[in-house]
């Protein structure tokens, strides 16, 4: 699990690209606490090759659950 909450871009998709660099998950969830992140994420994980599946949480959070 990446917990990117309380963090800015472009440091939530650096988080989850040193995750899945260092251990190529099949299945990666990832917390966000802000939009811009939960898009920039999302995109980075299309790329990657995940599915993404967005839930979103109370107070404005997201979890994104990756999938291979």
């Amino acid at each position: 699990m990446v917990d990117a909450r309380g963090f800015s871009c472009p440091i939530p998709v650096l988080m989850v690209q040193e995750e899945v660099k260092k251990n190529s998950p099949e299945i990666l969830e990832v917390l966000l606490d802000n939009d811009t992140a939960k898009g920039n994420v999302t995109r980075l994980a299309y790329k990657l090759g995940y599915d993404v599946k967005v839930e979103e949480l109370e107070d404005e959070e997201y979890r994104l659950t990756l999938t291979k």
